[in-house]
């Protein structure tokens, strides 16, 4: 039974909460990249902006220390896209998702790869590096198709210093294997952890969420959510939302501080649509064909209110509609900061 209804602004404080945007942490960054379910980072430097919103004090060096003492990892995960996550994270969504991602790889290739001969070549690149890192160029020699090809038969993280702020181009590999260690996890714990760490970032949420945020589909999360003990609520369409025991549930008038967020940030996704983070009418401004990237947004009172971009040793911002003077303030001294982190 549903314990109540949650309404939209409710559900948006709980994901800013959750997301580390209602206040910034002192958490460690492992720490921190666990709370919130990873980062997509297609573009390197949008961890670093995102780590920058949530965190007290947090420094460029800071991050690009972690993927070298490898207490965090780069890596193609979730829908088969490139997020930063803590290592403790990396075996339990590689895992969860294997599956699903094998099955979606030969189902939409054209002509379909022989699998066997996928994991041929995985052998071949695993024995490749077992002598340390190699770059992109090495692995591509090895695969009449390009190592592309391989997807989910061969779980690679990108090494640093390439995929840094500094170096922004991923183009040094490892297996994971031989960078954070062996798999430690079954399917089954896997699966369970890849709920739990959802809901635990952008709860609460119906189960479609869940699935869509993974890459996996609804019958592959069934079992899990059997398995766990979840809170229930609706919200104010009836729909059933899940949860995890004493998850926080900020006060709906919570003040939302003035936040910005990099390019293709989770909190803005599909699966957030809930949360009303990102307004319906200005989804097509900020995710369109025409604009594969995204673009960088920032907050007022906990929803996207603008665009933004560094230029010239300053944050330039492009608000959607008028902005309160107060707002603007507050506004213009974050953005302050940004542009000294970004220096």
């Amino acid at each position: 039974m549903a314990e109540r209804v949650l309404t939209e602004r409710e559900l948006n404080r709980a994901v800013l909460a959750r997301q580390l945007l209602l206040e910034r942490s002192r958490l460690p960054i492992p720490r921190a990249l666990e709370r919130i379910g990873g980062i997509q980072d297609q573009y390197a430097p949008n961890a670093y902006v995102r780590l920058w919103s949530c965190l007290e004090g947090f420094r460029r060096e800071d991050l690009t220390r972690a993927l070298e003492r490898r207490s965090v990892v780069q890596a193609t995960l979730m829908r088969g896209t490139i997020h930063v996550v803590a290592k403790r994270d990396f075996w339990a969504f590689a895992v969860a998702i294997r599956a699903s991602q094998r099955e979606w790889w030969l189902r939409v290739r054209n002509p379909r790869p022989d699998e066997r001969e996928l994991e041929r070549t995985a052998h071949e690149l695993r024995e490749l590096m077992a002598s340390g890192p190699r770059r992109r160029e090495e692995l591509a020699g090895v695969v009449e198709r390009g190592w592309g090809m391989l997807g989910p038969w061969l779980e690679l993280v990108r090494v640093p210093p390439s995929g840094t702020w500094d170096q922004r181009r991923a183009h040094l590999y490892q297996t994971a294997e031989r960078w954070i260690g062996p798999e430690d996890i079954d399917r089954e714990a896997a699966l369970d952890h890849i709920v739990r760490r959802y809901l635990a970032a952008f709860g609460p949420a119906p189960r479609t969420d869940i699935a869509s945020w993974a890459g996996l589909d609804i019958g592959d999360l069934v079992p899990a959510l059997e398995r766990l003990s979840l809170r229930r609520f609706v919200d104010e369409a009836g729909k059933e939302l899940l949860d995890l025991p004493r998850a926080p549930l900020p006060d709906p008038s919570t003040p939302a501080p003035v936040r910005f967020l990099p390019t293709w940030d989770a909190a803005l996704l599909v699966h957030a649509r809930r949360a009303g983070i990102l307004p319906e009418r200005y989804r097509p401004l900020v995710f369109s064909t025409k604009n594969p990237p995204s673009v960088p947004t920032f907050l007022v009172d906990g929803a996207v209110a603008g665009t933004w971009r560094y230029e010239a040793g300053r944050i330039r911002i492009d608000p959607y509609e008028r902005l309160d003077p107060a707002v603007r303030r507050e506004l213009h001294d974050e953005a302050e900061r940004l542009a000294a982190f970004h220096e």
